[in-house]
This record gives C-alpha cells, structure tokens and sequence, in this order.
C-alpha cells in the first residue's frame, strides 16, 4: 500500500500547469483487416464500435466532473500513420500545458518530428522516445 505523501506527490492540482503526461489517451495498432478486428472485438469483448474503433470513457478522480476517453483503434498493417516508427503500435499520452512539455522534450535531445497541431478536440503533438516507437502526446481542449 502506497503511503500518503506518494499517493498526494502523484495528484494533479486544478492549478497545476507542470508540463507532463496525465494518463493514456488512446492505443493504437496494426491489423490485416482493421474492420474485422473492430467487428471481432465488438460481437466476442462488446466494444461499441464506429469506423474509428472505440472510446473508453472514464472520471478523473481527483476532478469528477472531468471526463476522459481512451481510443482503442486499430489501422491497417503498414499505415503511414506509425512512421517513422517500425513498430506495430502506437500509445498517445493524455499531457497537460503540451507547449511547455515540447519545450522541455527539445532541451533533452528528445526528437519532435511535427509543430503542435491544434484541433477542435485538443492540440497534438508526435515525438519518438529512445527505442525510435512513434507516441502521440494529446492535449485535450
């Protein structure tokens, strides 16, 4: 069992504008037929499938009335979307204040391969970490 002064280091102030991720905001994966997986997934797990996959949605607990999604979506194998990735997944990380976060990533070495893109439904961002896995960094708006 955590002890108490972990579990308050860990929370999340509503003041708090430190630039870092917060929680997952999606998993994404290659698949032959992202269709079929979508459908396997919806008639054996129940997911509540779209074109896009599916959103898990879920309460901050330290922020009740804020409700967060996950998107679980899978692509077709070899999409261009992964690249310059190898790999057959993609994680995007939920962050807050995404500018700062840039900035720090940049001051270690860390590479940016796009501008922060700025949407209806946040502002986004796609970095490689140290094993050259592509992750998308997500701002909510």
């Amino acid at each position: 069992m955590a002890d108490s002064k972990n579990q308050t280091d860990n929370t999340t102030s509503p003041a708090d504008t430190t630039p870092k991720v917060t929680g997952i905001g999606g998993i994404f994966f290659f698949s032959d037929n992202p269709r079929e997986a979508r459908d396997w997934y919806a008639k054996n797990l129940g997911l509540d499938v779209n074109d896009w996959g599916s959103t898990f949605e879920s309460r901050n607990v330290n922020k009740p009335d804020e409700i967060n999604a996950l998107q679980w979506t899978p692509f077709k194998k070899g999409d261009e979307y992964f690249a310059p990735s190898k790999k057959e997944f993609m994680i995007n990380y939920r962050v807050q204040n995404i500018e700062g976060l840039v900035e720090k990533l940049k001051g270690n070495g860390v590479t940016v391969l796009d501008e922060i893109a700025s949407y209806e439904y946040g502002k986004f961002v796609h970095i490689l970490d140290a094993e050259g896995n592509k992750i998308e960094l997500w701002e909510p708006a």
